[in-house]
């Protein structure tokens, strides 16, 4: 298999992700309200786990690697400021899909991103591409569960659309394969931007709802997605 066709195959896959979470959220009714609780709650702490574990051990360390430290530290806060902005956004027009644009607003970069690390023979290009898609089953299952709250969207439809969504994921990553791949600064910029975007999403719609009142099971949600990462990262090393 060809290096393009293994970078379009792996980040479609990793988008695929995002419908295949929304279809485990349309058929989550398991006719106990504690434990449909304690899944929802543990599935949002699993995808915070990965966004971390794809920040700590990928997206920053490769980032810094190209750049100093003012454009490094540039990078990051402007991803964080730009999700932030787009945050408050969708707050003031009172859109139902705030979740989708986070998620959407991590899979693009990412995607760039992945297919430089493809393009330079990096060898976190495959632990990149399986964190992507870790990252994007649970955020498919909590924008899913954010626009089937509204009579507007229909579940299949929903579904559908998430599908139709996971071909910009090898858009993106065939742009970031062709015209990246010998523009080290810029792969490191996107890398460090979509880490403070994403840890952004983490602290700001993922944590503040992990919690659940005298039950202790969600928070080892994320640390059972991070560890995920690490023995990734500790796969790809030996």
């Amino acid at each position: 298999m060809s290096v393009l066709l293994t970078v379009i195959v792996s980040t479609f896959l990793a988008g695929l992700a995002m419908p295949l979470g929304a279809a485990l959220a349309y058929f989550e009714k398991i006719g106990n309200d504690w434990l449909e609780q304690e899944l929802r709650h543990s599935v949002m702490a699993f995808g915070g786990g990965a966004l971390l574990s794809a920040v700590a051990l990928v997206l920053v360390p490769e980032g810094i690697e190209s750049l100093d430290i003012l454009p490094a530290c540039i990078g990051f806060i402007a991803g964080g400021l730009s999700f932030m902005a787009l945050d408050i956004y969708l707050k003031k027009i009172d859109t139902p899909a705030s979740q989708l644009a986070a998620m959407l607003a991590d899979f693009i970069p990412e995607s760039i991103a992945l297919g430089a690390a493809f393009a330079t023979g990096s060898s976190s290009a495959y632990l990149l591409a399986g964190l992507i898609a870790l990252q994007n089953l649970p955020e498919g299952f909590s924008a899913y569960r954010e626009l089937s709250a509204s009579s507007t969207y229909k579940p299949q439809k929903i579904i559908m659309v998430f599908a139709l969504m996971a071909i910009l994921g090898p858009i993106a990553a065939v742009s970031g394969y062709l015209w990246l791949s010998e523009s080290p600064k810029i792969i490191g910029a996107v890398m460090l931007f979509a880490s403070g975007g994403i840890l952004y999403s983490i602290f700001q719609d993922l944590a503040p709802q992990v919690k659940l009142e005298n039950h202790w099971a969600p928070p080892m949600g994320a640390v059972l997605g991070f560890t995920l990462g690490m023995l990734g990262l500790m796969l790809t090393a030996t």
